[in-house]
């Protein structure tokens, strides 16, 4: 029988079955961080992109969270200026990829299957990763991102090239990228299979961890129940897309608690492979 879907959300915002290790990206000439599960071959990886003014510490969390179940999940650390080129911070969420899918990981020699890249990102990040998609090098196969924000050039064009799948989580309390006008903007101009969520009393900040100095500038802060439920959701959303795992179905097309779908154009499930 299958799962239900408050029960596979319910699991999935657990830590999974993977020993992760962290590691540096400057290693390699790019600013960032990324785990990776202990060991595995032909994984299906991430690039993830910071907020405005955000260090990747922030979303550990998250990118910890990925690699436990299995994922590959990489930030750069790169354009964390108040006037950030948001072009060159989608470049390097493909530089990111392409770097994990050539560079020997961990001790065991962990490999990322090149047909398995997702994007995700918060805020501007989540535009950057929007603007990152729409590049035909490395190929991405799926989007995801938290209280996404427009971006120059922009986030609401590039989606209306995007053929693959897209999840957008809206933030019920932003007032920083309001979901009208950004989340929303993003979603119904997705040129491909989408869906957008709002999480209630969930704020623009909502998915970061720990204090930055950046907060006294940005309205929100740090909520639990919103970093649980993103990471239960991206979870599904990229092992669904990247993967096929099919028993992740139930979470990727139904509504969950707290996480409502308020905008879906031909189901974002039904691209999966």
């Amino acid at each position: 029988m299958a799962s239900k879907p408050k029960a596979l959300l319910e699991r999935l915002v657990m830590p999974g079955p993977y020993e992760v290790l962290r590691g540096d990206l400057a290693l390699v000439g790019l600013p960032g961080v990324v785990y990776t599960p202990r060991e595995g071959l032909g994984l299906p990886a991430v690039a993830f992109g910071h907020g405005w003014l955000q260090p990747p510490e922030l979303y550990r969390g998250l990118l910890r969270h990925l690699a436990s179940w299995g994922i590959v999940a990489a930030a750069p650390a790169t354009q964390r200026g108040p006037l950030p080129s948001h072009r060159l911070l989608a470049t390097d969420l493909r530089t990111t990829l392409d770097v994990v899918t050539s560079v020997r990981l961990g001790p065991d020699g962990i490999s990322v299957d090149p047909q398995k890249l997702g994007a995700a990102g918060h805020s501007t990040g989540g535009g950057a990763a929007v603007l990152a998609a729409a590049e035909s090098d490395p190929a991405i196969s799926a989007v995801a991102t938290f209280a996404p924000a427009e971006t120059l050039p922009s986030a609401v064009e590039a989606a209306r090239t995007l053929r693959i799948p897209g999840l957008h989580l809206a933030a019920e309390e932003d007032l920083v990228a309001p979901a009208s006008a950004h989340a929303r903007a993003i979603a119904t101009a997705w040129g491909g299979p989408v869906q957008m969520r709002t999480l209630s009393k969930s704020t623009h900040m909502g998915l970061t961890e720990g204090f930055h100095w950046s907060r006294l500038l940005l309205h929100g802060k740090p909520h639990y129940r919103t970093q649980r439920t993103v990471r239960g959701l991206f979870t599904a959303f990229f092992r669904y897309h990247l993967t096929g795992e099919k028993e992740y179905f139930p979470l990727v097309d139904e509504d969950v608690k707290h996480a409502e779908i308020d905008f879906e154009r031909a189901t974002a499930a039904h691209a999966a492979r």
